[in-house]
This record gives structure tokens, sequence and C-alpha cells, in this order.
């Protein structure tokens, strides 16, 4: 596996009835991923599983910059869909998708990949937001980076502009950007946090609690794609 620092990242959460799963994981796996992978500036895409109550897919794709997701090339494939991708869209239910830009990572790639995610997306108030932001780079973030059995740890904020740009494709799913403004994705070994985690958090609980209208979601890996080496 490749290594690389991915500045730009859409992520998409929706559900769909067991009947349609399949064809959709078909999908995904065989056109719509090789197709977005392609596009110049993407990295990887990953498609994760919901565990328990979180959405049933998570669909994520690395580009080297946000820019990428407001292209040319992206564009117009969001919006001269394929027939497949047409039928697949109307299966989506509960959409919400996001432009995130990095602020700050952590941690290092899994051997392989890592088989779980969890995923925490919040929102901070205006005049703790800064403070917060800084203590998640500088101290939050490296000490979950540095816990066994823990991978990468990233942090993201969303990019409303490019989040909100109307395309062919959403005019069929009809799902836009979520309201939480941040999100943590850490790259796990299991479906678990560290009991360490747990201690982290405790002695940490004052700014912990400046993480408001928190969504959390424990995710397991069913797809990925990296994009071809270019020479």
């Amino acid at each position: 596996m490749r290594p690389y620092e991915a500045k730009g990242l859409m992520a998409f959460w929706a559900d769909f009835d067991d009947e349609h799963i399949a064809e959709i994981q078909k999908w995904h796996n065989c056109e719509h991923m090789i197709e977005r992978v392609s596009i110049p500036g993407f990295i990887v895409g990953r498609r994760y599983r919901g565990i328990d109550d979180a959405p049933t897919f998570l669909f994520t794709y690395e580009t080297t910059e946000t820019a990428v997701l407001k292209s040319a090339p992206y564009l117009h494939a969001l919006n001269n869909s394929t027939p497949w991708t047409q039928k697949a869209l109307t299966y989506y239910k509960n959409n919400m998708r996001n432009i995130y830009s990095l602020v700050a990572s952590g941690g290092k790639c899994a051997p392989t990949e890592a088989p779980y995610v969890y995923v925490v997306r919040f929102n901070l108030a205006a005049d703790i937001e800064n403070d917060t932001v800084a203590w998640i780079k500088d101290i939050y973030l490296p000490k979950i980076a540095a816990l066994s059995r823990a991978y990468r740890c990233r942090f993201y904020q969303i990019d409303e502009k490019i989040s909100n740009i109307m395309t062919g494709e959403r005019s069929i799913y009809g799902g836009g950007p979520g309201q939480q403004k941040y999100l943590f994705m850490f790259e796990l070994a299991q479906q678990h946090l560290p009991e360490e985690w747990q201690q982290i958090n405790a002695q940490h609980r004052r700014m912990i609690a400046h993480l408001s209208d928190q969504c959390v979601e424990f995710s397991y890996l069913d797809f990925v794609l990296y994009a071809p080496e270019i020479d």
C-alpha cells in the first residue's frame, strides 16, 4: 500500500433497504469506484458497512486537495452519470454528503487496511472554537494516535462551499451536507475503543465536553480501491 497524505475527503453516509444492498455493492465495486478513483487527484476510495445504529454504508474518497472535489473532471462525472449509477442512486435513503479539508492527522497507515473506523461528527461553539481546535491538533490527536491498535487518526473541517455544489447526481439522491462542522476519523484494529482511550477522554473531560451535537458510529471495511499508479 502506498503512503500518502490526502488533504481532501468526500464522505457520504446512506441507508439502503436490505433487498438493494447486494446490487449497491456490485455497482460500487464494479463500476462506480473504478470511475471515481480514475479521476485526476483521487487517491483511494473506501466503503464501510455500518455497525449497530450506524448508516448502512459510509462511502469515502480521499483526494490530494479539497479542490479536486470541485474540479472539472469530477463535476463532469457527477453531471453525466451512467445508467447504472442513475438507477443505484434511487435506492439511497437518509443521505448525507460532506466535503472536508484535513486540519490535522496522526498515527500510521495500517499494515494492510484498517478493518474498522470510528467516526465522530461534532460542532464547536464559536467562543471556544479556536482554543479547542488547537487542543485537538496539539494534544488530543497525538495521544490517540500513539495508542496500540490505533492507526491513522484524522481531524477534518467541512468545506461548506464545495459541499453545497448542486450536481446531476445530487438531484437524484436528494441529500445535502450534514449539520456538523467537524469530523474525526480513527482507523482501528478492533471494534471497540482501547481502555487507554477512555482514560484519555476522562483526563480531558472538560475539553471533550466542548464537542457538541456529536454523532458517533463504528463501521467495518467492506471494500477499498486505490487509484492507478501514475509515473
